[in-house]
């Protein structure tokens, strides 16, 4: 009898780990065909950079551990590819100069995160997520001040790549105006919802593009659409909270930044999440509230680092919340004990 094994995710259906892949990958489209409708060439150079970064690493890895190349070939599960997908979709549009960070970056998240502590179903954070942190611990000011306008010339070494605040950053330090708007924008919650004028990294910025992918995913069966809507509506009522309960901070904090490339794709992964319902509730109202938390403490996106540290408390998660076995009796204590 020939048996099979592989790491988890485990499923009790025909899916498999190159099917959820490839739809996640088929989810990120609408977000990837945007940054480059909005940010054009660069974009589509980054995202690629990143791609190459993941697939090359993980390849050469392979081959240093003496695996046959048609092992490694009949191996691939499109994760190095997603990974790579990610990491570029969460870099600012860089010039041709600066183009090797997200190449790096997804060697990190490949070598480091995921083929170091085993492979996939492995690693105790997010491969991508720590490709971001990365790449903010290591190229600070180009990751923080990158930022240019949708639909402006982005050519190389040009004045077009206008360093500036992202809209919630400005919303952090500022505040808003009379009527619910960021100060010091003339951003709208329709512009923070279809990305237009907005700049940001340029996976983040079309929110319309990331909720037409995460749809796809609950329809396919990939995701669980309690989950980000749970982290993405906790943060929001946080953060009103945390400003003097005034409602009109919740579509601004909820719309900025990269909460919903964060929850929908990066929060959900499937091995650094709870085991159990309870403890993926648990886990995401915690996400949203450390998110809106250390936002307004630190005054700037927070959305990869809270994820990260969310994602090393989840074996402690798992420890205290365990389901109960199906047909479990609790038994009944003996009289006089």
């Amino acid at each position: 009898m020939k048996l099979s094994y592989s790491g988890s995710p485990h499923f009790r259906n025909n899916k498999t780990t190159k099917g959820i892949m490839i739809d996640v990958c088929i989810a990120l489209a609408p977000a990837f065909i945007a940054s480059i409708v909005y940010f054009g060439v660069w974009s589509l150079i980054t995202v690629l950079s990143a791609v190459l970064g993941a697939l090359l690493s993980e390849l050469l890895y392979k081959l240093a551990v003496k695996k046959e190349f048609k092992q490694i070939l009949e191996e691939f599960d499109y994760t190095s590819l997603v990974t790579g997908l990610l990491v570029g979709l969460n870099m600012p549009p860089l010039s041709i100069a600066n183009v090797y960070i997200p190449f790096l970056s997804s060697v990190f998240a490949i070598v480091v995160i995921k083929m170091l502590f085993g492979g996939t179903g492995c690693n105790i954070v997010n491969p991508a997520i720590a490709g971001r942190v990365f790449a903010l611990m290591s190229f600070t000011t180009i990751m923080t001040q990158g930022f240019v306008y949708p639909n402006v010339s982005a050519l190389a070494g040009s004045s077009s790549f206008v360093s500036g605040a992202t809209p919630l950053t400005e919303m952090l330090t500022t505040g808003l105006k009379a009527g619910g708007q960021i100060a010091n924008t003339n951003l709208t919650n329709l512009d923070l919802f279809l990305g237009t004028g907005l700049q940001g990294t340029i996976g983040e910025t079309s929110k319309l593009a990331l909720v037409l992918g995460g749809i796809y995913l609950c329809v396919k069966g990939v995701i669980n659409p309690l989950y980000p809507i749970l982290y993405i509506v906790s943060e929001g009522l946080f953060a009103v909270a945390l400003n003097g309960f005034n409602f009109a901070f919740f579509m601004p904090s909820i719309l900025s930044g990269g909460l919903f490339l964060g929850a929908i794709f990066m929060a959900t992964d499937y091995v650094t999440t709870p085991n159990s319902t309870l403890g993926n509730v648990i886990y995401f109202v915690l996400l949203g509230l450390l998110t809106a938390g250390l936002r307004q403490a630190c005054q700037m996106e927070v959305v990869s680092f809270c994820i990260m540290l969310m994602n090393l408390i989840v074996p402690l998660i798992d420890k205290y919340v365990v389901p109960k076995p199906f047909g479990y009796v609790k038994p009944q204590k003996k009289e006089g004990k």
